[in-house]
């Protein structure tokens, strides 16, 4: 019987929040794993997460086809991640998750690899928000190079690297007011080793081809019990402020060129406007995690085993193993 150790699964966007999780997950399972990000130099830490030689990096750009094409020359499977939250320069939404996966999907199709390309909830060729725009255009665009691949639609991933439930803890650490922006819009907060499993498993050829699954975590909460949740986890009491949308459109005109966790951007406004939960369809489908015979991990459940660092002298209370 053949090894997995005779397959080789490219990784577009490997060195990510997502990606790190992805190819330890790949590693475990003994698959030879090529990581392609714009700077190799600086995915070195990818190393560790397998056997000596079991993982290598390479250079790609999403907008540049011919290092795609390098990239995955030779490969079996090939996955996508790649994908932003906010535009920066040439990295906007529609060169990188629209026009970089259809790069990414035509690369896979000459080669003759499959392909799992990770999207997100939300995706919708009508909707307001430019990055829901874009990732539906590159949905569109993987199923017609590769019909038989298999998309990922996450709702939002939390975990130890995450720019979620960071963001707040940060910010509960920092201000005694948080403004809440769509306090009543609901999400379902999805663990990234759950969905690093998933993807994974359609490595191992366990999804369906062709297939769209929506990935979701065990609970559906309002934006207002997630943050709430997290501020219980660390122990701080802000005071939450409703915010309307308007008047959170207006400030993020300002605040998209804020640094770190003060940063949002209208379209980020846009996107907490609409739910972020798995469909009807996609559960009467069976193209959900526990379609797949994983069993999602609550956000209560993980969130304090990194978030404790954020709590009052957090650093002290793990060191004295009470966190």
């Amino acid at each position: 019987m053949a090894s997995n150790l005779d397959t080789l699964v490219t990784v577009f966007g490997g060195s990510g929040f997502l990606g790190r999780n992805v190819v330890r997950a790949l590693c475990k399972r003994d698959y030879r794993v090529r990581v392609a990000v714009r700077r190799p130099e600086l995915a070195g830490f990818l190393q560790p997460s397998g056997k000596v030689g079991q993982v290598h990096t390479v250079q790609a750009n999403l907008r540049y086809p011919a290092s795609v094409e390098a990239a995955l020359r030779d490969s079996h499977i090939v996955i996508n991640l790649v994908g932003i939250l906010a535009e920066s320069g040439a990295q906007t939404f529609d060169a990188v998750q629209a026009k970089g996966a259809e790069t990414v999907a035509k690369a896979a199709a000459a080669a003759g690899a499959s392909l799992v390309h990770v999207s997100a909830i939300g995706a919708d060729a009508q909707s307001a928000s430019l990055y829901a725009r874009a990732k539906a255009a590159g949905e569109q665009a993987v199923l017609a190079a590769v019909p038989s691949a298999t998309i990922f639609r996450p709702s939002v991933v939390f975990g130890p690297e995450d720019q979620f439930t960071n963001r707040f803890a940060a910010l509960a650490r920092m201000s005694p007011v948080l403004p809440l922006i769509g306090g009543e819009t609901r999400m379902q907060p999805v663990y990234v080793g759950d969905v690093a499993t998933a993807i994974a498993d359609a490595v191992d050829g366990k999804a369906k081809a062709g297939a769209t699954y929506e990935l979701g975590g065990p609970e559906v909460l309002t934006m207002r019990e997630i943050i709430e949740t997290i501020v219980a986890i660390t122990n701080r009491k802000p005071m939450l402020v409703p915010l309307p949308f308007g008047l959170a459109r207006f400030q993020a005109n300002f605040l998209q060129f804020a640094p770190g966790a003060f940063k949002l951007t209208p379209d980020q406004v846009t996107l907490l406007e609409k739910d972020n939960v798995v469909s009807d369809a996609a559960k009467a489908a069976g193209l959900t995690l526990e379609g797949l015979g994983v069993t999602p991990d609550s956000l209560e459940g993980i969130a304090p085993q990194y978030l404790w660092r954020f709590r009052p002298a957090g650093q002290f209370q793990r060191k004295n193993g009470v966190a």
